[in-house]
């Protein structure tokens, strides 16, 4: 009986490097896009209470009023932590299906969004286990600092640099990312317009406001990363669950 042919060793590889990181982020993706929208659904919901787009019965420094505000204007925060890093798994399972001579590029918006997961896991933690316990025991003093009701507190600035690193990532991985289908076209290209929205928004309105930018970059740059997000999640799904091509193999 004649035997089987054999795949060649570099098939074998290609095949188990495309598949063993595919259903992982599938799920991931998937996980990305209900995080996103709930994080925009709940942070919609929560009124502005200070700053320049608070309408009404708005707090002021030293911000010591938030407390009746707590848990209520946090809880948008729980899915906000998860979402760079939940980002930064489906990344890592894309880089394995980047084509050798750009997986350096992947491996730096890796980087990128390893720095940008970090930076706003401690800044939105800070506000879990600082800020809130803070409030309600009256612990105040030297808290304005910190809030997420100061306009140009370190919350803001943290999560401006934050989201800035994510657009680094969104730019290195957009050039690295694999496949000549329509869909891998239209994933790039949303990386690439959300990376040039977050640096044109970041440029034109520190120079339309100067010191008096407060939070008005932060609340265009989440407008700007979520909605991408939720788009880029839904894709990478697809791209997951559609079977490896060749334009897709690394190799």
């Amino acid at each position: 009986m004649p035997a089987m042919p054999k795949l060649p060793a570099s098939k074998t590889l290609v095949l188990q490097s495309q598949q063993d990181p595919r259903r992982l982020g599938f799920w991931s993706a998937i996980l990305l896009v209900l995080l996103a929208v709930t994080a925009f659904a709940l942070g919609i919901t929560t009124p502005p209470r200070s700053g320049p787009y608070c309408t009404g019965s708005c707090i002021v420094y030293p911000f010591t009023d938030a407390a009746q505000f707590v848990p209520r204007d946090y809880n948008w925060i729980v899915p906000a932590i998860l979402l760079v890093p939940v980002f930064l798994v489906v990344l890592a399972c894309v880089h394995p299906s980047v084509q050798p001579d750009k997986r350096h590029l992947s491996l730096v918006g890796l980087c990128f969004a390893s720095i940008s997961a970090s930076i706003l896991a401690i800044d939105y933690f800070i506000q879990f286990q600082v800020a809130e316990p803070s409030l309600l025991r009256g612990e105040t003093a030297g808290l304005a600092l910190f809030t997420q009701y100061n306009p140009h507190g370190l919350f803001i600035a943290l999560k401006d640099l934050g989201y800035l690193a994510l657009c680094d990532a969104f730019v290195f991985v957009g050039t690295a990312f694999p496949g000549a289908r329509v869909l891998a076209h239209a994933i790039r290209w949303t990386l690439m317009a959300g990376a040039f929205l977050g640096f044109v928004c970041f440029v034109a309105m520190t120079w339309r406001f100067g010191l008096d930018l407060e939070y008005r970059f932060e609340v265009a740059i989440i407008t700007v990363a979520w909605t991408a997000l939720v788009v880029l999640g839904v894709m990478l799904a697809l791209f997951f669950r559609l079977p490896p091509s060749e334009d897709n193999a690394p190799g």
